[in-house]
């Protein structure tokens, strides 16, 4: 069926359709197995940290009034209260002129607001200890709570587990945390040209690119994929592959058959799935127009070009983020977290207004500064994607780029 594309949509609109999806349902899981997951709850400290105030530095505790004004020429002089262990909890108060030698990690007495380097102290003897050095109060401590109060809400259901909240979590003994569960996304390649890879293709064939790359892609994301094989150009089991496609995942990607061409069944495929709703067929953006996106119940069906360059900016540009999303990251579709360098454009770049163009570019570090290189082959070729450093994202108000203007390469 010849069917006209649909309302072409802005990238941003698209990414609205996307954000509508609910992300997937949490599980319980050790918090040594969570990096890089999402937190499905917002995460409350269950103790203080640190436990009391704490000394970062071996040198002594003292009170930061008896330093004022000292220094190497005029130093001032405490009297060493006793020595403090590192398993202990102080039970007696430093009073003015006192001070106690604390290790690293060691826990204040009261009557202390401050520690001394012992690199600016001296024992004198009789158990006298010279400063020579002024310090202000706080300076060398850690206070109690200063990393988590007990109730507080430490990190928020949305974020992204990293090394450093995994360290958090060990040091408040979280030992289980809700995340959500990885999205299970089917990757589907369709087409009668298409093969698999280790077949020998014969004229007019081709390997299956695509869903090796988009399962590479979706797992970069943090989903996890799995591919479904290749369905022919026939409505009926484009139908069947579909239907039993959407069984066990979350999501479903499929590469070829978006286009206008007689061949290409997606659209009908996807629209006879019971209850299916078809979302949009059409993104303003170069390349990736033919973009379809459709909803079975709770789930997306991402409809991508079978060209290998166009399929693969795709999911950069839509793919990826939808990922993240369902796995429950409420910055999926924040462009200030893509790795961006800048640079000055090599050439002069046209562009079609109205849409948005995402151009590789190679990178090329001169004498003059980092200069992008466009790649303008064609989208079926892998040797650009092979050269390039990054995407060129041109807006869509715009004409083109000069030769010379400074431009942001998103790094990929």
């Amino acid at each position: 069926m010849n069917r006209p594309f649909l309302h072409t949509l802005s990238r941003s609109d698209f990414c609205a359709l996307l954000r509508r999806f609910a992300p997937t349902a949490p599980e319980l899981l050790p918090f040594t197995t969570t990096l890089e997951r999402i937190l499905a709850a917002p995460l409350l400290s269950p103790e203080d940290l640190p436990l009391g105030d704490r000394s970062c530095m071996d040198g002594y505790a003292l009170g930061a009034a008896d330093t004022f004004g000292a220094s190497e020429g005029n130093p001032a002089y405490l009297e060493c209260r006793r020595s403090i262990e590192i398993n202990e909890w102080p039970c007696f108060t430093l009073a003015p002129g006192e001070c106690a030698w604390i290790p690293t990690g060691g826990f204040l007495p009261p009557g202390a607001d401050s520690v001394v380097m012992v690199e600016h102290t001296q024992d004198i003897g009789a158990g006298t200890i010279e400063i020579r050095q002024s310090v202000a109060p706080g300076e060398n401590v850690m206070f109690r709570g200063e990393d988590a109060r007990r109730d507080e809400a430490l990190l928020s259901a949305g974020t992204r587990l990293r090394v450093p909240e995994i360290g958090l979590l060990a040091a408040l003994g979280i030992t289980e945390v809700l995340v959500h569960r990885r999205p299970r996304v089917g990757i589907l390649s369709t087409g009668d040209e298409i093969v698999p890879v280790d077949a020998q293709p014969r004229p007019g064939e081709m390997r299956d690119v695509n869903s090796h790359a988009i399962c590479a892609l979706v797992a970069q994301a943090g989903g996890e994929a799995r591919r479904l094989g290749i369905a022919p150009d026939d409505p009926r089991a484009l139908h069947e592959a579909l239907a039993r496609g959407l069984v066990d995942h979350d999501a479903l990607f499929l590469s070829g058959g978006s286009s206008k061409g007689t061949r290409d069944h997606t659209l009908d495929a996807v629209a006879a799935l019971p209850g299916a709703q078809i979302l949009a067929h059409g993104v303003a953006m170069a390349p990736g127009k033919p973009t379809i996106l459709a909803r079975v119940g709770d789930k997306p069906i991402l409809g991508l070009p079978g060209q290998v360059g166009s399929a693969q900016v795709v999911m950069l540009v839509l793919g990826q983020p939808l990922v993240r999303h369902l796995g429950g990251d409420a910055r999926a579709f924040d462009e200030s977290r893509r790795p961006v360098r800048r640079a000055r454009l090599a050439r002069n770049l046209a562009s079609r207004p109205g849409r948005e163009d995402y151009v590789r570019v190679r990178l090329e570090d001169t004498a003059a500064g980092l200069l992008a290189h466009p790649l303008l082959g064609k989208s079926g070729l892998l040797r650009t994607l092979l050269q390039s450093h990054g995407l060129l994202r041109v807006a869509a108000e715009t004409e083109g780029l000069v030769e010379g203007q400074e431009v942001e390469v998103w790094l990929v």
